[in-house]
């Protein structure tokens, strides 16, 4: 599995990598064997020591990852990082977010993770999976799910199915087409936030008590209906017409 996971990178023996969380090594050994330009970023104080010494010729960095600054290490490394991770169940969500907003110094990242968050990142519209991690994903970068990891290959087992997603960054992968990212960020949450609910009601501080109609019937249609690109277009639509300023 380790040699699965590892293989799943798309990167040249001279591309900086940036492991995320190795803890004592397990992956690190054989990405550092193979990349000359490895940084590890590892928040247990015990596991860099281990790190340290097993691997001297690693970039072993004591810190939290989600204190990293993503976009100083990739002008350092003087490219686009490419990231590799099994990112830790409890802050998946952060971590995911804080490499979308660091997007334009990456050139992809493949992540472990819990199954059913991986496979919410790359279900269609109408899914009852397909949420507001989903949208923004899909928006920001070209997520694929390579392959399912059985609990069972790990020890101790934990209690959930994992998966492995690659992201693949750049400037075909950002279909965001000019519409402020977190101002598309705070809409689709909040279409999704009240899931059940028509848009029309879901959306009403931005729509209907602005007096701001809704285009192509959309009022009517709950936040699973809406594709990534449709989402951009209501936010962008919101936005010229004022909605952003005085909601």
């Amino acid at each position: 599995m380790i040699r699965k996971v590892a293989g799943a990178l798309c990167a040249e023996p001279r591309d900086p990598v940036v492991e995320i969380g190795p803890g004592t090594g397990a992956l690190t050994g054989r990405l550092a064997a193979h990349y000359d330009d490895f940084t590890a970023i590892e928040i247990d104080e015990r596991a860099v020591a281990v790190l340290r010494e097993e691997h001297p010729n690693v970039d072993v960095r004591h810190t939290d990852i989600l204190e990293t600054d993503w976009s100083a290490l990739a002008r350092e490394k003087g490219r686009a990082l490419h990231v590799i991770g099994n990112l830790p169940y409890n802050i998946t969500s952060p971590i995911l977010f804080s490499l979308l907003d660091a997007r334009d110094a990456l050139s992809e990242a493949v992540l472990m993770m819990q199954r059913e968050v991986a496979e919410r990142l790359t279900v269609p519209p109408g899914n009852k999976r397909y949420g507001a991690p989903s949208v923004q994903v899909q928006l920001l970068a070209e997520p694929e799910l390579l392959f399912r990891v059985s609990r069972h290959v790990f020890k101790p087992k934990p209690n959930v199915e994992s998966a492995v997603v690659r992201l693949s960054f750049g400037e075909d992968a950002n279909r965001t087409e000019g519409v402020e990212v977190a101002w598309l960020r705070t809409l689709v949450r909040a279409a999704f936030g009240q899931r059940r609910k028509m848009l029309r009601n879901s959306l009403r501080k931005w729509t209907k008590d602005q007096g701001i109609a809704f285009p192509n019937g959309w009022d009517r249609k709950r936040a699973e209906a809406l594709s990534p690109e449709q989402f951009v277009e209501l936010a962008r639509h919101l936005d010229e017409a004022g909605a952003r300023v005085n909601g």
